[in-house]
């Protein structure tokens, strides 16, 4: 320990918060430090580097907030863990190259979305922006999402993506050692966000009708700042949160001060109906509604509303990096939401979708394999053998994502694969019937095929 003193001290340029925080982090760079590694108490780093307590305990604030040290309960504050780089998210769309239809990636069929080619008159408004102080929403486009969001919001903030929503809202909101709840199974490059920012994740179980409410209630007890939820088509198992369950489930949260982050990536393609927990718990709710299954990923538009109070740190930590979503594309978003023919070509993908879904799903089930929701690009597929259901479904030319990036820990039902049947255009049958006979391959039988 006093090695490592004595290589902090001779990091050390200023003796104040920031020169202490500097200093740990020139250690780590130079790997005198190593994750996992215990820092000193703060009282004997105030000792020997001659500086007060409270500067100490500054330092680990700003160490704390930027990722590089975690408090490690009974083993104190210690250096975080190397970032995982989106491990669960690569895992999950890992497969064998060359297949003929590629149903791991859970993204929409090109062929369902709206045609971007509007007429120039059709996108009004200015070209482009006169300053970079314009307010960084439209207007037009915050009155057309007000109009239609499944709740009375303060404002609206619009993002490149759900995606770019969660990043801010958990980067500005979240701190090393915050316990979160989330789904389980659940999306991975979530997992991955929430891990890499050094968050304790607890699994909450879904079922047919949304988060199982005693997995939460037994969560609370944990004291989580916050708990991600997936109101409409679940991914990966496409299940909607009933009205009943999230009116059950906002009476549960009512008496804490948790915060509820909901994203609902399936946006307009989905065909459950719109709510959200804001209708009862407005003053903690932030709701994410993205525009890129619906509309087409290349728009990269979301749109984050919450109380004000909550979304002005998220605001401000956007103003400091990317600043605005280009106004060019909110303005085509604009055009594409007063478009009647461009509405109708979303309806048209959302019964498409939930046919697709439905064909595949029922013809599983008439080989005794059921599968959880209604809604959504996704089915859950419970299997014998993961690893051998991958492999016999890719000698078919058929690519699935493995359940596993999708599971927070082991007691999500057992082996599953994740499928996009909003990909499955046709033949919906046969390639039912090929799940079904890989759902039941055990990994001698898939290498023997």
């Amino acid at each position: 320990m006093r090695e490592l003193l004595s290589a902090l001290e001779a990091r050390l340029d200023s003796p104040t918060a920031k020169g202490l925080a500097q200093a740990v982090s020139r250690a780590i760079r130079d790997e005198v430090l190593a994750p996992g590694d215990q820092l000193p108490p703060i009282r004997r780093v105030a000792e020997e580097l001659m500086v007060s307590p409270t500067t100490v305990s500054s330092a680990w604030q700003l160490l704390a907030r930027s990722g590089a040290i975690r408090s490690d309960g009974r083993r104190g504050t210690t250096v975080a863990p190397d970032r995982l780089g989106g491990a669960r998210y690569t895992t999950a769309l890992r497969h064998q190259p060359g297949s003929r239809l590629d149903l791991s990636t859970g993204v929409p069929d090109p062929r369902l979305l709206p045609d971007l080619r509007l007429p120039p008159g059709q996108v009004g408004g200015e070209v482009a922006p006169s300053s970079y102080l314009d307010d960084p929403v439209l207007p037009e486009l915050r009155d057309a999402l007000r109009a239609n969001w499944p709740c009375v919001v303060d404002d609206l903030l619009v993002v490149d993506g759900a995606m770019d929503a969660l990043d801010l809202i958990t980067r500005t909101l979240f701190r090393p050692g915050d316990r979160v709840l989330v789904e389980n199974p659940g999306f991975p490059p979530l997992l991955d966000l929430l891990e890499d920012r050094g968050v304790d994740v607890s699994p909450v179980g879904v079922d047919d009708s949304g988060p199982v409410l005693d997995d939460v209630a037994a969560g609370l007890s944990r004291k989580p700042v916050a708990i991600v939820v997936q109101p409409r088509g679940q991914n990966p198992t496409g299940v909607s949160i009933t009205p009943t369950r999230a009116r059950r489930l906002a009476s549960l949260l009512a008496p804490t001060s948790v915060l509820v982050i909901e994203d609902d990536s399936a946006g307009d393609i989905a065909s459950s109906s719109d709510l959200s927990l804001g209708e009862w718990l407005p003053d903690r709710v932030l709701h994410i509604r993205s525009f890129s299954k619906s509309y087409g990923p290349d728009l990269r538009l979301a749109a984050v509303s919450g109380p004000a109070s909550v979304l002005a740190p998220i605001r401000h930590a956007r103003a400091l990096g990317q600043g605005w979503t280009s106004r060019l594309l909110q303005r085509a978003l604009v055009a594409l939401l007063a478009d009647p023919g461009s509405q109708a070509q979303v309806r048209h993908a959302r019964g498409e979708y939930a046919r697709r879904r439905a064909l595949v799903a029922d013809r599983l089930a008439e080989h005794g394999i059921l599968v959880p929701g209604t809604d959504g690009l996704n089915i859950w597929v419970p299997v014998r053998d993961e690893s051998a259901a991958v492999l016999r479904l890719a000698s078919q030319g058929i690519a699935v994502a493995p359940g596993g990036p999708f599971v927070v820990d082991g007691a999500a039902g057992g082996p599953h694969i994740r499928v996009t049947t909003g990909l499955v255009a046709d033949a919906q049958v046969d390639v039912a019937d090929a799940i079904a006979e890989a759902a039941g391959a055990s990994a001698w039988s898939a290498q023997h095929r």
